[in-house]
């Protein structure tokens, strides 16, 4: 492909001294952008999860340049390297083993590093198996009204599992998670006997590759959807529907309401938030948005 030819791609600048954080295909290599292409052909390094993974991708599209291992056990120590190089007016480029670099992968230190050391970060988007779930789970974020939660990889370890199922089925928005393939039956038992019989489901396995699967199903479904199916190798990604509303729950707004209105006057929202959590066992973050709200109302009247 010339890219040399497209001169769109030269809308936005290229600065040295400057770190390129660059999304790639989670598995078909097709979703790689004309963009990430070109700041790959561009720039005078690449920081790479893995360099032998990443060298696959590089060689495929003919790019060669000089690479850095850079991930989760050497993070700080290569960033110091990259600085090093962009402190030479050097323009460097970070990419992940798949998707987009910080999103549960290595980089987050990364920028952190390179912007306390006053050098600038330039995001280049691309793919994410978490956009690309959200674009095709339909109902379970149509219930959600768009709002969700991502939390990453599925914790193991009982206390953190049970912590993050609370937070998850008393959330209203639409949860997200990834989930290894050693440990996905596993996981989808648990969460088969926890939530709600009725509560929507939406598993995603290989998303893009050959072998991807997509299915929407409600939580008294997924022993029957595990005996029965194809496969549980490969990467998943679930999304897990956020709670209907109960028809009791406006009073108890309105009860909440009330308390906040009445310190509204005395105190800031930090403040009315303390007392509410405090007295009423609510939630920091329940508490504070119970106080914003009351302020909100206010400030229109």
């Amino acid at each position: 492909m010339e890219l040399g030819s497209l001169d769109f791609l030269k809308q936005q600048d290229l600065p040295a001294g400057a770190l390129y954080m660059i999304a790639t295909p989670i598995g078909n290599l097709g979703d790689i952008t004309l963009r990430a292409l070109h700041v790959l052909n561009s720039v005078d390094g690449i920081a790479c999860e893995d360099t032998r993974h990443s060298a696959a991708l590089l060689q495929q599209f003919g790019i060669h340049k000089k690479c850095l291992a850079l991930h989760a056990h050497n993070e700080l120590g290569g960033a110091q390297t990259v600085i090093q190089h962009l402190a030479n007016d050097e323009r460097w480029a970070y990419i992940s083993d798949a998707g987009t670099p910080g999103v549960s992968d290595p980089g987050a230190r990364l920028v952190d590093e390179v912007q306390k050391a006053g050098f600038r970060v330039i995001p280049i988007p691309g793919a994410s198996s978490v956009s690309c779930a959200i674009s095709a789970s339909g109902s379970v974020m149509l219930n959600s009204d768009g709002q969700f939660q991502f939390l990453g990889f599925w914790p193991h370890k009982t206390k953190e599992r049970d912590a993050l199922l609370h937070d998850i089925c008393s959330s209203k928005k639409t949860s997200i998670f990834f989930e290894s393939p050693h440990n996905i039956r596993e996981t989808l038992l648990f969460l088969a006997g926890s939530l709600e019989k009725e509560r929507q489901v939406f598993i995603c396995r290989e998303l893009t590759k050959k072998f991807e699967q997509l299915v929407s199903i409600q939580a008294q479904e997924i022993e029957s959807w595990i005996e029965n199916a194809e496969s549980l190798k490969g990467e998943f990604i679930i999304l897990i529907a956020g709670r209907h509303a109960n028809a009791d729950e406006a009073p108890e707004h309105a009860s909440l309401m009330r308390w906040a209105n009445a310190l509204n006057p005395y105190l800031g929202s930090k403040e009315i938030a303390a007392v509410l959590s405090q007295v009423l066992g609510l939630t920091k973050k329940d508490a504070y948005q119970i106080a914003l709200d009351a302020k909100d109302s206010n400030s229109g009247q």
